[in-house]
């Protein structure tokens, strides 16, 4: 073993057994290129120290691990990282929230490369739970690494225990770098809030789908980002889907993503153009027209639910003006082929409970009907009462919120410094 090498080993077991966390991650940063020249001799070191007692020191080892391509054959490197994950020390690892970060992302991306992305959920479920400790409210970038190997796995349930709880506060990654500026990436805050969305656009939850893509693009920003980008592509489609027509996006938006997002997704605007004029020709030279685009960001099938979505939003249409139609006047007015698509999307809806109406197969006979009171009734008080807890509790968070920022001295000295700003000087009462 290298001398620089015994070296990193001495002073991770010496730092460790005196608790000088702080100074310990600060030479694990300093030894990345050591390790980095000492490949082949990693295992070794990892075997010298303790998980529990040098949990740093292992960090720093993995991560030189998983940044650099294997040396050693068999490939030991998922062993190594799943013994850590379960038995590392908690409070070592929460010291250097970067440094555990890092590792999570480095070993998220070799899971993808190695597609097996289903073997570590599990265990990065249990590195958001090292890594977090406020409460079960705050986000870690891990938080993206999870839903990531989710979405490829197919396996949503684990990234819906952690997506279905509203975030409140978000875990400062440069603790022991740089303790005085807080700092979170803001590409895991996007991916978090992107690949959410997928996951809820997967299991047909709409409105949560459309509200993290929102998220996303709502997000504070000097510039747009790919992930921004592919966002608005899929709130163009998810706001058709849902609500018929393309949501506006809020007023508190970054000036530059409104400015310059709709032209870099043209060929969506044009859709949705299309369908707010409820025209099947025009919506289907669009998707003709801009095919490739649609395949190339793997929303065609999207595009063409957007486009069995016009056929009932124009059904609709028909409910509001016509009490009886035949099947075959229904199909002419919304453009489908003949009576038995016509009565077939009929079916659907009705079943869904967008439309009410009854269809006489005799005579091929639609009948239109309103909708019958659903706000009557015990499960209307409990929902009520459900909606206004939570209000409640919101108001709750949003006010210790407000107290945390009053005392926080950063903005106390920045809002005494307006103050005497705003005092006139001593000279504008002199004579």
């Amino acid at each position: 073993m290298a001398s620089a090498l015994e070296q990193f080993v001495n002073s991770v077991r010496t730092l460790s057994n005196h608790g000088n966390l702080r100074e310990l991650a600060d030479v694990i940063t300093k030894s990345s290129e050591v390790l980095t020249k000492n490949l082949q001799h990693l295992d070794n070191v990892l075997e010298t120290l303790d998980v529990h007692q040098h949990s740093l020191g292992m960090l720093a080892v993995l991560i030189a691990k998983f940044s650099c391509p294997n040396v050693s054959l068999p490939d030991n490197r998922f062993v190594q990282a799943r013994e850590f994950i379960l038995n590392c020390n908690v409070d070592q690892v929460r010291s250097a929230p970067d440094l555990f970060a890092e590792f999570s992302h480095l070993f998220t991306n070799y899971l993808v490369e190695q597609k097996t992305a289903i073997k570590g959920i599990h265990l990065l479920k249990l590195a958001i739970i090292r890594l977090k400790y406020l409460s079960e409210n705050q986000l870690t970038s891990v938080h993206a690494d999870l839903c990531q190997l989710c979405l490829l796995a197919k396996c949503f349930k684990p990234a819906l225990e952690i997506l279905d709880v509203d975030i409140v506060s978000i875990c400062q990654e440069n603790i022991h770098t740089n303790p005085n500026i807080p700092h979170f990436d803001a590409k895991y805050f996007l991916l978090y809030y992107y690949y959410g969305g997928k996951i809820y656009l997967a299991l047909r939850n709409l409105d949560r789908a459309l509200y993290f893509f929102e998220a996303a693009l709502t997000t504070p920003a000097h510039a747009v980002s790919h992930i921004m980008l592919e966002a608005h592509k899929k709130f163009i489609l998810v706001s058709l889907l849902l609500l018929g027509k393309v949501q506006q996006l809020p007023k508190y938006c970054s000036k530059v993503v409104v400015r310059f997002i709709k032209p870099l997704s043209q060929p969506y605007n044009d859709l949705a153009q299309a369908f707010t004029n409820n025209s099947f020709t025009e919506l289907n030279n669009i998707i003709t027209k801009h095919a490739e685009v649609f395949n190339r960001d793997h929303n065609m099938g999207l595009v063409k639910q957007v486009s069995s979505v016009l056929y009932k939003k124009n059904i609709q249409r028909l409910t509001k003006t016509f009490l009886t139609l035949s099947l075959t006047d229904v199909a002419s007015r919304v453009g489908l082929p003949g009576p038995a698509d016509a009565e077939k999307h009929i079916l659907s809806m009705i079943e869904n409970g967008q439309i009410y109406a009854t269809i006489n197969q005799k005579d091929g006979m639609v009948v239109f009907s309103d909708e019958p009171d659903k706000y009557s009734g015990p499960d209307v008080l409990k929902t009520l009462e459900d909606e206004l807890s939570l209000c409640m509790e919101f108001n709750n968070r949003i006010l210790l919120m407000d107290e945390e920022i009053q005392v926080n001295p950063q903005y106390v000295k920045k809002t005494a410094g307006l103050q005497e700003e705003e005092q006139p000087s001593k000279s504008s009462f002199a004579m």
